[in-house]
């Protein structure tokens, strides 16, 4: 629908709902913006929607030094990175030849690749503790990447396999006649095709591993191999939290994810489109 076309009304309409769910998108964020800089009790003893009295912005220095996120923001953009990578190139070099190349093991490796997208990461733990701990990959970022990569790409080959379904076999006899090999067709041709549905893919792989918590506990208790989001537990406990410095550490952390969309926005607004329609 061109909002261009619309009638007066429809237009006021559609700019008041989209003006409501900006204010519900960020609201939560300045709200924590402003939090970060009051003192816990601060906080605690008065309004919790006021601005602070005193900015105070000694959490900031606090939570960086006492959380090591130094080491922490490194480990996260490590694993982030490296995990959004292989999982884009793998997942999409998969995609193409269980798409395109047709074998008798195609349908059954397919398959294997997309009951991963049914496990759940509670259902894996335990084993996959035990499987870390007795290649001796525990406590190694390896040990911590592994499993990241592996959790990410069934979700990569699936939709890089039904997005390549889509793509004209002529092109790829094309290039084979000319002599071309699958990887060069692949690198040349198909994976510049794949760009929105690989944008998809890369946001998908790159939230959920750097929010990841639950996996990064159990494969390390070394806390310079840690993530962010340990960092930001830290400042809390079962029977008291240090709001101030929570705040600030959670600002720390949420800073990357908001860069991340303001670069790349416009890649993300059309890699989501495509990924809905593909998908």
């Amino acid at each position: 629908m061109d909002i261009r076309k619309s009638s007066p009304l429809a237009k006021i309409i559609m700019y008041v709902v989209m003006g409501i769910f900006t204010v519900l998108a960020i609201y939560p964020l300045l709200w924590l913006v402003i939090q970060s800089f009051k003192t816990t009790q601060e906080y605690m003893t008065t309004s919790k929607m006021a601005f602070p009295r005193v900015w105070f912005t000694g959490n900031y220095p606090y939570s960086w030094n006492v959380g090591k996120f130094g080491i922490l923001l490194f480990n996260s953009v490590f694993y982030t990175v490296i995990t959004v990578v292989t999982v884009v190139i793998f997942g999409f070099m998969a995609g193409f030849a269980f798409a395109k190349i047709k074998s008798r093991a195609t349908r059954a490796l397919h398959g294997t690749f997309i009951i991963g997208i049914l496990l759940t990461l509670q259902s894996i733990m335990v084993p996959l503790f035990l499987m870390v701990n007795a290649v001796g990959l525990y406590n190694t970022r390896l040990g911590v990447l592994i499993p990241y990569i592996g959790l990410g790409l069934p979700m990569g080959v699936y939709l890089g396999t039904e997005f390549i379904k889509s793509i004209p076999d002529a092109l790829i006899e094309s290039g084979r006649l000319d002599g071309a090999s699958y990887i060069r067709i692949f690198r040349s041709i198909i994976f510049p095709m794949t760009a929105p549905v690989a944008m998809t893919v890369a946001i998908l792989t790159f939230t959920g591993t750097w929010n990841e918590f639950m996996l990064i506990n159990i494969l390390t208790s070394n806390d310079n191999i840690k993530s962010i989001p340990v960092g930001i537990a830290r400042f809390s406990g079962a029977l008291a939290s240090d709001y101030g410095k929570q705040f600030s550490a959670m600002v720390i952390g949420m800073i990357p994810m908001v860069a991340f969309y303001l670069i790349f926005r416009k890649q993300i607004t059309k890699g989501v489109a495509a990924g809905a329609v593909k998908g």
